[in-house]
């Protein structure tokens, strides 16, 4: 099923202009089992870790890793102004968690609280943050990993019974 939905959509004339007219290697844009996965992990990864600009730290892994960049961007997108504090304070309370530490009490969406309060908070999050970003995102890559495969394994049961 996911195979299908990438592989039937047919490239756009103009896409095919914009990727020879700025030479983008076909594998940043291909579409199979790995570059997707890929893909996906290295999106996930970097949209659990609270910074700026993650998009661009994934366009900076493409010359490393061969993988599907507007996924892995799609991905990135995970983490926007809605989800981003309930993300955040979810990290923050893991990264609490695991280093055995109380959590801040009244908190405040303002930012004097949060410039007041920063130092108390990062160390926190960023270590609340490592779990997210490499066992939750591999986790998920590995789903979808196994769901393609399964996927290709019912399409051909179903190819192999209509034949009979």
């Amino acid at each position: 099923m996911i195979r299908k939905i990438f592989k039937t959509k047919n490239r756009h004339e103009k896409i095919e202009q914009f990727i020879k007219k700025y030479k983008i290697p076909r594998q940043y844009l291909s579409v199979n089992r790995k570059s997707i996965t890929r893909g996906i992990f290295i999106g996930l990864f970097w949209g659990f870790i609270p910074m700026p600009m993650q998009m661009l730290a994934v366009v900076a892994m493409t010359p490393f890793f061969r993988f599907n960049v507007p996924i892995a961007i799609s991905m990135v997108w995970l983490s926007n102004p809605i989800t981003m504090p309930f993300m955040y304070y979810m990290e923050y309370q893991t990264g609490n968690f695991i280093l055995g530490r109380e959590g801040l009490e009244n908190i405040q969406l303002t930012l004097d609280w949060f410039s007041d309060n920063w130092d108390k908070i990062i160390v926190p999050l960023y270590v609340g943050t490592i779990p997210y970003s490499t066992i939750v995102s591999a986790l998920i890559a590995y789903t979808i990993n196994l769901l393609w495969i399964l996927s290709v394994k019912r399409a051909k049961l179903h190819k192999l019974k209509n034949r009979l």
